[in-house]
């Protein structure tokens, strides 16, 4: 008996042995694998110091020779710290990073992870994606290699490399969080698209930097941080990249003209969610829910409540799905769109247009006013800003240090009135504002987070 036991015993212990060594062998290969990938990426990284002129109310009394003479010029430069990473387009390399980065700056310098450093110049830039594509002269950097964005998956090993905080080359590794998030722009002029969500930690200084995957492949550009909700509560592990995939199609574009030129189709869409195939007839698609005024989707007789289900014979199952089949296509050019209507199949062709600016394409925009651009209400701007009336204009921007800046108007306000005159649409803020000077006084009346409040701009 004695010896069985101690026979189980030897074999208990062997077992429970060998189990540790396949756990650490896992382990190891996979402590290999995502050192290997960074290995692979690394080198191509760089630093992006950026910078620009500000611009400040100081600056106006510095014009006077005066205040020159007593207190010289003022400090007017801002240095703006971002990460970037080297790529290979048609046998030359250049630098991407995030438009934000390098916006209105004044001079560039990019420096390698052997500490030389090399004055940049910008190619072009997309603001959509937040991309800017920047070229140095005299750097042989090695180029890092793309990944597929479209084959991630949730859950999938990434790597953040790039400068936070001035930290030169640090490593962050994490997870994919999400796929395909709509995330609201910080200035408020719409959202960034399809982005990737990731916990892989990223802070200030590690724009514009690359989200690897576990093989050593770019997959993102990073870009957006979540700090706090729009109430105040902070949060962590919530991150966003802009997909390589659409990265790489605006690149060809920006190295040969400098600029993205995407085609438009018209229309305001939302997905079909479960329990709607009942009253609509299809399960999936893009679901139309207002078509622009003049558009080549108005043009061609696409209506609110159609379901566009193809694009060229391609099927079309979300919305996003439509916004890709379509946006990367040359303006000018003729697409079959299939689409159901109460319950019919049909087939409309369409003759694609250029997309307008960022925040130009909502029908319904009114004068700019006191610093002020609104909008009329739609369904996206009634749900983006939690607003439950059925009229008044939306504040889509504030200009900084306007009238409308300093009396404390936001974007999100509804505006009912002006002085104390109903606005119910863009018609009646054009009517009364045109009316106005820009020195005279202004009382608003505004629908902010439900409730209303007066203000009077100074």
């Amino acid at each position: 008996m004695r010896k069985v036991l101690g026979l189980v015993l030897a074999l208990v212990v062997a077992g429970a042995s060998m189990a540790q060594g396949v756990q650490e062998a896992i382990a190891a290969s996979g402590q290999a694998a995502i050192k290997a990938a960074i290995a692979r990426v690394a080198p191509a990284v760089v630093k992006v110091e950026a910078t620009r002129r500000v611009s400040t109310w100081w600056d106006q009394f510095f014009q006077d020779p005066f205040f020159r003479r007593f207190f010289g010029e003022p400090e007017t430069t801002q240095t703006s710290l971002g990460s970037g990473f080297v790529v290979e387009y048609a046998g030359k390399k250049y630098i991407l990073t995030n438009y934000h980065v390098v916006e209105q700056a004044t001079s560039i310098v990019i420096t390698a992870q052997s500490g030389d450093s090399w004055p940049a110049r910008v190619v072009g830039t997309d603001d959509i994606l937040d991309l800017a594509v920047l070229s140095v002269d005299g750097a042989d950097l090695p180029a890092a290699p793309l990944g597929d964005s479209d084959a991630l998956e949730i859950g999938d090993w990434v790597i953040a490399i790039g400068n936070p905080l001035g930290f030169s080359h640090t490593v962050t590794l994490g997870i994919v969080s999400a796929l395909n998030r709509d995330v609201p722009r910080p200035d408020g002029s719409g959202y960034y698209r399809r982005m990737i969500q990731t916990d892989a930690a990223i802070n200030p200084g590690n724009s514009g930097g690359p989200l690897v995957n576990a093989y050593g492949e770019v997959v993102g550009m990073n870009t957006i941080i979540a700090r706090q909700t729009s109430t105040g509560i902070a949060v962590e592990g919530i991150n966003f990249a802009v997909p390589i995939n659409e990265i790489k199609l605006a690149l060809a574009q920006i190295v040969e003209k400098g600029r993205v030129t995407r085609a438009w189709l018209g229309v305001y869409i939302q997905d079909v969610i479960p329990g709607m195939e009942r009253q609509l007839g299809v399960r999936e698609g893009a679901l139309v829910t207002e078509v622009v005024p003049n558009s080549p989707a108005a043009k061609a007789g696409i209506k609110s409540g159609d379901v566009i289900v193809e694009v060229e014979g391609k099927k079309v199952k979300n919305s996003s799905d439509l916004q890709m089949a379509i946006m990367y296509r040359r303006p000018g050019e003729k697409v079959t769109v299939t689409l159901v209507r109460d319950r019919r199949t049909m087939t409309l062709e369409v003759v694609l247009e250029e997309r307008p600016a960022e925040g130009t394409v909502t029908p319904g925009q009114g004068f700019v006013k006191f610093g002020l651009t609104v909008q009329d209400l739609t369904p996206e701007l009634k749900s983006r800003y939690g607003i439950t009336r059925d009229s008044g204009v939306v504040v889509v921007s504030v200009e900084p240090g306007s009238r409308g800046y300093w009396g404390g108007v936001q974007v999100g306000d509804l505006i009912v009135e002006v002085n104390r005159q109903p606005i119910s649409s863009t018609v009646d803020w054009n009517r009364i504002v045109s009316q106005l000077g820009e020195d005279e006084e202004v009382l608003l009346t505004v629908v902010r987070a439900g409730r209303t409040r007066f203000i009077l701009l100074p």
